[in-house]
């Protein structure tokens, strides 16, 4: 399923430009525009699911792949190994959790943080 107006649609079919981190068949993941830390990317599943609240059991298999792949990209986008470097996962759900584009997605952000060596 793909929604017209919706801009992530509009990346993963390529009429919007993006900074690909990843493709398959059912994930798109590419760099967030306004970053909030040195690595920053969105995993998205490719058909159009608008959040979290509208996930079913038959968006388990999909689900897992995607939690299963984000320490891979992570560690290539340049996050640190664990436990000393290490990502954070954050999914909005809905107006009132700041969601801003109501197509799931999950927002992966690690990185070097020199402020918090002492």
């Amino acid at each position: 399923m793909h929604d017209p107006n919706c801009i992530f649609c509009k990346i993963i079919a390529g009429q919007i430009p993006s900074k690909k981190v990843y493709e398959d068949d059912d994930v798109f993941a590419f760099h967030d525009i306004h970053p909030w830390a040195p690595v920053h990317f969105l995993m998205v599943p490719k058909r159009h699911v608008p959040s979290m609240a509208q996930v079913d059991a038959g968006h388990e298999a999909l689900l897992g792949r995607m939690m299963a792949l984000a320490p891979k990209l992570a560690l290539e986008q340049g996050c640190g190994p664990y436990p000393q470097g290490g990502f954070r996962i954050v999914v909005n759900t809905g107006d009132e959790g700041g969601q801003e584009i109501h197509h799931l997605h999950i927002h992966v952000m690690g990185g070097p943080r020199p402020w918090l060596k002492g």
